[in-house]
């Protein structure tokens, strides 16, 4: 049975749809050439000219790696880093004669760092290939030689096969669309998935395959489509349909993206164009941009020190050894008879000593091999994920209302969200809530809405008033009675106004109550919004393409103008009239729609009502409205000018209401004008379309203005009050008015009533005398003047500012605010170094009317010009370009979409997170991991540099000190498991005291745990160590009995006890330098050393030809000796004092911050800037001395 389908007056009877209508370009006629020879067989898919195109599946695959590629390009990509490719040479090169040790020794750790990194990567894209399992299983209808409808996967799709996709499914694939459950075919569809838009777009059937509606019309149905290769333009589409001997050309409205939802349309019908990875939402899904951390950047020139220190004492050995070996022979005389120089190989031959040095060279470099730590990565990106976990886990930053919890996206910058030094954020939906509400409003001169604002409250502030004024009534009994009116009535979304004098119908008793009811009408009717009434319960709710446009619905419903339904020729309202005091539905024929647009900045609609009155109903900005007015039109101008001006001021978005009645003479031959422009095919038909409207929307009547108010969302100014107390400046792009942006920044603690303002714009009287006068060229050339004099004139303020203030505490701060025009100036060449200095020396700047390509050179201006990490943070797709460009991207999961959010490295419910996720979080993180990476070449170093004292003892023999397997276990097993615990675990002070005292952020901002002088600190503290274990424990074993037979030790007991003093003091190190102890942290500590007594007694206890030197030694040689663990004891001790008296001193004398804060910890102090603080701690605080007791007050 066919079913039945919603009867519609055709949209080509419709301007605003007969435009759609595809005609014949310059474009089209590149079909059947390069880039233009797709050819789809409609509804015969199986026919051999399609089948010899051999078009792709409809299966897609975002994995990394298939069954066949894993392992050659997992370990390629494994092999890409240095460190590992000279362990997988060291583990070649160990099954020759050269190497000190045996090759399965090195061989096996290098397999299990490989391996378990290879886990993680199979693991990683496992999920991405689970995800894309879900994705081609989904069904869908297909018809089928039988002619009929059956359902089959996504995956199973072919190019020609036609599909019926039903209400709030996904398109699986990119269709023509054929026809739809509306009459005319058209259908509505949501893109957030491709572009992060939620509004609704329209699209529309060719009106030859409108009637395609049911299985028994597909029967005959064949046709041809050819169009364009498969691309990645979202925006447009070339192609024509081949339908019984005609040709009709085809545009971007019949295409239907895959991932695009299909709203408000029971059903379609489609063909499939292009399937699987040819489909335009996989052409552009390209890999985000590689972003590495500073750390790891600057963790590679660690490992080409370490290269280098590792080569220099490999030389050194051999040149040693060299010389000591050709120092054998003398005269025929053998100085080391014991060697058998005169029986060896090239290995060690004094008669070619040269040959002998170049290959212990080689065997050098194999045994000063543990100077590299091999399991450094692989620990690094388990301690990563582990921290991600962590963040994702963190309730503190669960959002309850959206249910939506922090997200680490990446686990490749946790620790750079410890660097932030400056974060560029976007404005609507980030620092505000992006869900507008309707608060006031000015008709016929008067202002309506008794409302406070957040920028209301925080302006009475700055005056130091006790309540801001509104509307020249007491502000203290509006607010009793707007809080009455809340208890009295349910909260309604979108729409927070409070006035008794128009609401409840009371506006007819308004002296310009006919004026009032003709305001609330265009609200109704003048906008693109689409109601979707609940089967159940019956309400409407209003789908728009904006926050504003709801709004403004949901206003008009509130005083009595409800919005009913709405086709594409009609609107009905259940509307109040204010002569009977009843309500009445009314039907509105819809005969054209001006949509909204950047350029024109109004919106506009033509209708007849029912009286036969031609009307066009028009909101707008006001700076292209007022021009707009006819004389009989501007009776309240003056009024509406002076509101609008004191609702900017108090943070509303703003819009000009207005109205005409058109004469059927003038409307038609306007229409016939307007037509032929929308038809148009040549280059300039935008500027021909937009003449034409421009025509038909003069001569206007004010009706009033309305102020929407995009709440801050909770939390934000407190939290950039915790970000500018920790040093990290931010800026603000958004794309508002100065005003309201400048309003916004006193509300969220942005500026502050000490702050000086410096603002740079385009509104002197020679520019603007210039721009009338339209000479573009003279324009240009003054307003680059105008921009470089303002700059100028900014720098010297703040210069003699700091030089009036050199022998003061802190010299005032500044704010920077700039528009968009003055922007493009400011980023030309030649002014962007200037622009920049002036920028960084201003505490927080304010770029208005930014574009989103603004956004990111902005972006990038900072990154590059401050050369420190730059964190970017917004809610909407125009912020993607600024999210990627930045070091951090961080995307708000707010009402704009998901492209944000899909773009950025880490996820968020709202902008008040941001001030945990970076003062505890990014704090920690960095912390851990560069206290993680400096232990891990400490410990290192120290083993690595007792084998080479050794070797220096032995007269660089090769003769390695240690047995094969202790050597390889030692980064594996006996030192590794802490290091991570630290990674993970460790705290320097509180969550809690993280946030009460941000100055200590700072050790992150000024690289203060990461820094080159702590990081050679630390190799030094390895020096050190391994001189002392080396050194004293030889001298204090050697050339005495060491067994109670009395028997010297050993090499095999000497390599043990040094081995355990390494072990025991690389551990104990570790738990001194830790601040938060867990059970974890004693358990990995203490059962490190402990496993290695028991893989010492394990192991020993293997026949000698497999435990080879560690045979019984534990049990027999070392165990029964007192003198063994008295040295042990002793060495240990030893080697930990000079990192103890080190911390002693720096924490008494030279504290970091984190020092100040542990002590008054411990002290049961509570922590303030004062003069008690060390001088060094003074100086560091002394820039937030002032912002800290402000703060404290």
């Amino acid at each position: 049975m066919p079913e039945r389908r919603r009867r519609r007056i055709h949209l080509s009877k419709l301007y605003s749809f007969s435009c759609i209508k595809s005609s014949f370009g310059d474009d089209h006629s590149q079909i059947g050439q390069k880039g233009y020879s797709r050819v789809v067989y409609c509804n015969n898919p199986d026919t051999p000219e399609a089948v010899q195109l051999n078009y792709g599946g409809n299966y897609v695959s975002t994995t990394k790696y298939t069954a066949f590629n894993f392992i050659p390009k997992s370990l390629f990509e494994q092999f890409r880093r240095v460190a590992n490719i000279y362990f997988l040479v060291v583990a070649c090169v160990s099954f020759s004669p050269l190497a000190p040790y045996t090759a399965l020794s090195i061989v096996a750790p290098l397999l299990v760092v490989i391996g378990a990194t290879l886990v993680k990567e199979a693991v990683e894209d496992w999920r991405r290939r689970k995800q894309d399992i879900e994705a081609n299983n989904r069904k869908v209808k297909v018809y089928t030689r039988s002619h009929s409808f059956v359902e089959t996967r996504w995956k199973k799709l072919r190019v020609g096969d036609i599909i019926k996709v039903c209400k709030d499914d996904y398109f699986p694939a990119d269709l023509l669309l054929l026809s739809s459950s509306y009459e005319d075919g058209v259908c509505y569809v949501e893109t957030m998935n491709l572009d992060g838009e939620t509004n609704l777009k329209l699209k529309h059937a060719l009106e030859v395959t409108a009637h395609l509606n049911d299985e028994i019309s597909f029967q005959k149905f064949r046709a041809v489509v050819k169009c364009e290769d498969p691309n990645e333009n979202l925006y447009s589409f070339i192609g024509a349909l081949h339908y019984e001997g005609k040709e009709y050309p085809l545009s971007l409205q019949q295409i239907l993206l895959r991932d695009s939802k299909l709203k408000n349309t029971e059903y379609i019908y489609g063909v499939v164009i292009f399937t699987g990875h040819d489909t335009k939402v996989m052409q552009n899904s390209t890999d985000p941009p590689s972003k590495r951390s500073q750390i790891e950047r600057k963790m590679d020139k660690i490992i080409y020190i370490l290269f280098t220190t590792l080569v220099l004492i490999s030389s050194i050995g051999s040149v040693f050894f060299g010389i000591e070996t050709k120092r054998d022979i003398h005269s025929g005389r053998y100085r080391r008879w014991y060697l058998r120089p005169d029986n060896t190989t090239v290995f060690y031959d004094p008669e070619r000593a040269t040959f002998a040095a170049i290959f212990h060279f080689l065997t050098a470099l194999m045994l000063y091999g543990y100077l590299i730590p091999i399991s450094l990565y692989v620990s690094i990106e388990i301690v990563k994920v582990l921290q991600s976990i962590f963040i994702n886990h963190d309730q503190e930053m669960y959002c309850e209302e959206t249910d939506r919890p922090t997200r680490a996206r990446t686990s490749n910058l946790n620790e750079e969200l410890g660097q932030v030094d400056t974060i560029l954020s976007d404005k609507t939906g980030t620092l505000t809530c992006n869900s507008m509400e309707f608060v006031k409003c000015s008709i016929a001169g008067t202002p309506y809405g008794r409302g406070i604002t957040e920028v209301e409250k925080a302006l009475a502030r700055r005056r130091g008033d006790g309540e801001p004024d509104i509307d020249g009534e007491s502000t203290g009994v509006q607010d009793q009675n707007s809080d009455d009116a809340v208890e009295s009535s349910q909260p309604i979304k979108g729409f927070n106004f409070r006035d008794e004098r128009v609401m409840d119908g009371q506006w007819v008793n308004e002296p310009h109550a006919d004026i009032i009811q003709k305001f609330f009408r265009v609200l109704a009717i003048c906008h693109t919004a689409i109601p979707d009434a609940d089967e159940k319960s019956g309400e409407i709710s209003y789908e728009a393409e904006s926050p504003d446009e709801a709004a403004f619905v949901i206003a008009a419903r509130s005083f009595g103008f409800e919005l009913l339904a709405r086709t594409q020729t009609s609107i009905s309202l259940h509307e109040f009239d204010h002569q009977s005091a009843k309500k009445v539905d009314r039907i509105y024929e819809l005969l054209h729609t001006l949509e909204f647009s950047s350029s024109r900045k109004r919106m506009s609609v033509i209708v007849r009502n029912e009286n036969n009155q031609l009307l066009l109903l028009c909101k707008g900005a006001d700076s292209v409205m007022f021009e707009r007015l006819s004389q009989d039109g501007r009776q309240f101008e003056a009024e509406t000018k002076e509101h609008i001006k004191r609702y900017a001021e108090a943070g509303l978005r703003t819009l000009i209401v207005t109205y005409r009645e058109l004469v059927e003479e003038e409307y038609k031959c306007w229409e016939e004008e307007f037509l032929k422009a929308k038809t148009s095919v040549a280059a300039d038909r935008d500027a021909l379309v937009d003449t034409a409207a421009d025509k038909i929307e003069r001569n206007l009547i004010l009706l009033g203005a309305t102020a929407v108010e995009d709440r801050l969302q909770k939390g934000v100014a407190e939290c950039i009050d915790k970000l500018a107390q920790a040093g990290i400046k931010l800026w603000v792009l958004t794309g508002d008015k100065m005003e309201t942006a400048v309003n916004i920044g006193y509300a969220c603690s942005l500026l502050r009533r000490d702050m000086k303002q410096i603002v740079i714009t385009l509104d002197s009287p020679d520019v603007l005398s210039l721009e009338k006068q339209g000479d573009k060229e003279a324009l240009a050339k003054a307003s680059l003047e105008s921009i470089k004099k303002q700059i100028k004139e900014g720098i010297s303020q703040i210069k003699s500012e700091k030089e009036a203030y050199t022998d003061r505490e802190s010299s005032a701060a500044f704010g920077l605010i700039i528009d968009g025009k003055s922007l493009d100036f400011s980023l030309n060449e030649n002014l962007e170094k200037s622009f920049f200095e002036l920028a960084v020396n201003c505490s927080s700047v304010i770029c208005c009317r930014s574009s989103p390509k603004q956004k990111a050179l902005v972006t990038r201006l900072v990154k590059l010009g401050t050369g420190k990490t730059t964190l970017s943070i917004g809610d909407g797709a125009n912020d993607v370009g600024m999210l990627q460009e930045a070091d951090i991207g961080v995307g708000i999961s707010g009402a704009e979409g998901m492209q944000a959010v899909m773009a950025s490295d880490f996820a968020i419910a709202q902008f008040r997170f941001l001030q945990r996720l970076l003062l505890v979080h990014g704090h920690w993180c960095h912390r851990r991991l560069a206290m993680m990476i400096c232990y891990f070449f400490y410990k290192n170093i120290t083993f690595g540099l007792t084998l080479f004292w050794y070797e220096a003892y032995a007269s660089f023999s090769g003769q390695p000190a240690y047995n094969d397997w202790y050597m390889s276990f030692y980064n594996v097993f006996f030192t590794s498991l802490p290091v991570i615990a630290l990674g993970v675990f460790d705290q320097d002070v509180s969550a809690r005291l993280c946030l009460k005292y941000p100055f200590l952020y700072l050790e992150g901002v000024e690289d203060i745990l990461f820094s080159w002088p702590r990081i050679l600190s630390w190799m030094l503290n390895g020096v050190i160590s391994s001189v002392i274990i080396f050194f004293m424990t030889t001298n204090a074993v050697l050339n005495q009995a060491f067994r109670r037979d009395g028997k010297v030790i050993d090499l095999e007991s000497l390599g043990v006890t040094m081995y355990t003093c390494v072990v025991w003091t690389v551990n104990t190190q570790m738990a001194l330098s830790i601040n938060y102890f867990t059970w974890i942290q004693h358990f990995f500590i203490w059962g490190s050393i402990a496993f290695w007594y028991v893989f010492l007694l394990l192991y020993g206890y293997l026949p000698a030809a497999i435990s080879t030197t560690a045979y019984r030694v534990l049990v027999e040689a070392c165990a029964p000796t007192g003198v063994y663990w008295l040295v042990t004891l002793l060495v240990v001790l030893c080697a930990l004092l000079p990192y103890f008296c080190f911390r002693a001193f720096q924490t008494r004398f030279l504290p970091m911050y984190h020092d100040v804060i542990q002590i008054r910890q411990v002290q049961g102090c509570d922590i303030e800037v004062s003069d008690e603080l060390p001088r060094q701690v003074k100086g560091k605080l002394v820039h937030l001395r002032h912002r800290l007791k402000q703060s404290q007050l």
